[in-house]
């Protein structure tokens, strides 16, 4: 897997800087783009997306935006067939995929968020080339300011130990934006952000929260098997009931999605501050 970002190719910056062009078709190789045209009021603009995008934005069912492999599987036949004047695309890449991108011939943005100060900077970048910088900031505002918010009110609170997974064979830790998010929603991160780690890493760890959610999984993590499988029974996390799956794309898309994440985890973190959100579910007892 790829892990960088490709924002300076010379297409791309005139995009950027030229206040006498503004894309109209839009290739969207990945949802957490989709959500951000869709946040600021241009989904009219995206000429194709992936069927991923459509969890995230169902309404796209309804129009004519043709479905195309994503980042991961791109395929340059495909990008061409939607006549786009920009692709954009994000982490993770395989770098057939990109070889598939540059082949199709059409300025291209590629996006490797890693924390949400790169979430935030992605989301102004899109506006700006898009001839909305003005909502961009908008959106950052606000995210900054929901997430400022659950971080106050859970200031005095107890920081339990959260483990939290984006995969589960290997297992796999959650990225730094989410890492940033169980800070500010009252947790501490357990392990490296983005890296593998072990079951008896986990074990010897001792998590009092344990969060799952696996790319591409969307809430179907087998919770009732994994504690089991893992011999994880005896965690704080396993005694208490504090075994959580948060849907996939909640904290694995990096856009005003995140915000949702961040309440399901503010729930499963403290349940006696935050009530149970939508997208958060619970370890059966």
């Amino acid at each position: 897997m790829l892990n960088y970002r490709i924002t300076k190719l010379p297409n791309v910056y005139n995009l950027i800087v030229s206040d006498n062009y503004v894309p109209r078709r839009i290739v969207s190789l990945q949802p957490s783009i989709t959500v951000t045209l869709r946040d600021l009021g241009l989904l009219d603009r995206l000429a194709a997306c992936t069927k991923y995008c459509l969890d995230v934005c169902p309404e796209l069912s309804k129009t004519s935006c043709l479905i195309v492999q994503d980042s991961w599987t791109a395929k340059a036949e495909q990008i061409v067939a939607a006549k786009p004047d920009l692709v954009v695309a994000s982490v993770p890449y395989q770098i057939e995929a990109l070889t598939e991108i540059m082949k199709a011939g059409i300025p291209f943005l590629g996006l490797a968020p890693k924390s949400l100060n790169d979430v935030y900077h992605d989301i102004a970048a899109i506006a700006r080339i898009m001839g909305a910088a003005d909502r961009g900031l908008a959106l950052v505002n606000q995210m900054q300011k929901e997430i400022e918010t659950v971080r106050t009110k859970l200031a005095d609170a107890a920081s339990p130990l959260v483990y939290c997974e984006e995969w589960g064979k290997p297992l796999i830790h959650s990225q730094p934006w989410v890492a940033e998010l169980v800070e500010a929603a009252g947790g501490r991160f357990l392990g490296q952000p983005g890296k593998q780690t072990t079951v008896d890493e986990v074990r010897v760890a001792d998590p009092q929260v344990i969060v799952a959610a696996w790319c591409g999984a969307g809430d179907r993590v087998p919770l009732e098997k994994i504690i089991p499988q893992r011999a994880w029974e005896q965690t704080r996390a396993a005694k208490s009931g504090q075994v959580y799956c948060i849907n996939d794309e909640f904290l694995n898309t990096p856009a005003t999605t995140l915000l949702q994440g961040l309440r399901a985890l503010a729930a499963a973190i403290h349940p006696e501050v935050f009530s149970v959100d939508a997208g958060l579910r619970r370890i059966k007892s």
